[in-house]
């Protein structure tokens, strides 16, 4: 018995070093940018050994890959809970639109800036973060696809107004890194809301070609 502790006991330590040397590098290219933050320095800021870092990860790349793909797994159980949490209740694009915002402006897309350069010349690199951004991306698909469900409009035409929101958000969250202007990015998230709402009714759609007493044709 006192074997079988102390193995879990190892256990939970390694795993305590390993998330710490996660987090560290998330930190640290958040803070420095990929170029800047060489094992020895992310051992330094997680408080371990560069031995210990080698031990739970072969190299900086695969380090970096599994701390990328920890910080989107997160993500994209959040995006999950969103999206169960609108089926259960409705929603609106205003809501969505401001949930996203709220949580590619907090490091996030600030994370993705810096990783995808190296993404863009690095093959192995890039191959390695395909699977996690996909899991991603289907968060995202969860939470407009309930809306689209609870408001019966059309799934394709839904996807769209959904990337042309990343592709918005994204733009914004750029634009941020030289220009601090709240109320100019607020202006500009209230016009985008204001053209997705108009795809999506307030009620389910109900039979196509039906016309409200006293319209004309």
């Amino acid at each position: 018995m006192a074997e079988r502790r102390e193995r879990r006991s190892q256990q939970e330590r390694s795993a305590e070093t390993s998330t710490r040397l996660l987090e560290a590098a998330i930190d640290l290219l958040h803070d420095r940018g990929i170029s800047r933050m060489p094992t020895p320095e992310i051992a330094a800021y997680a408080g371990v050994s560069r031995g210990a870092l080698t031990h739970h990860f072969s190299s900086r790349e695969d380090l970096v890959t599994s701390a990328i793909a920890r910080m989107l797994g997160h993500v994209t159980e959040d995006l999950h809970r969103f999206a169960e949490d609108i089926n259960a209740r409705g929603g609106s694009s205003d809501e969505i639109v401001d949930y996203l915002w709220k949580i590619m402006s907090d490091r996030l897309f600030y994370v993705t800036m810096e990783y995808l350069p190296e993404a863009r010349h690095n093959g192995d690199f890039r191959a390695s973060l395909v699977p996690v951004v996909k899991g991603f991306h289907s968060g995202l698909d969860a939470i407009w696809m309930a809306l689209a469900t609870s408001r019966g409009t059309d799934p394709d035409r839904t996807r769209t107004v959904m990337n042309a929101s990343m592709c918005m958000i994204r733009g914004m969250i750029a634009q941020t890194v030289l220009r601090d202007d709240p109320a100019y990015f607020a202006e500009l998230l209230d016009f985008w809301k204001e053209q997705a709402r108009q795809h999506f009714p307030d009620k389910p759609a109900k039979v196509a070609g039906r016309r409200p007493k006293g319209k004309a044709a």
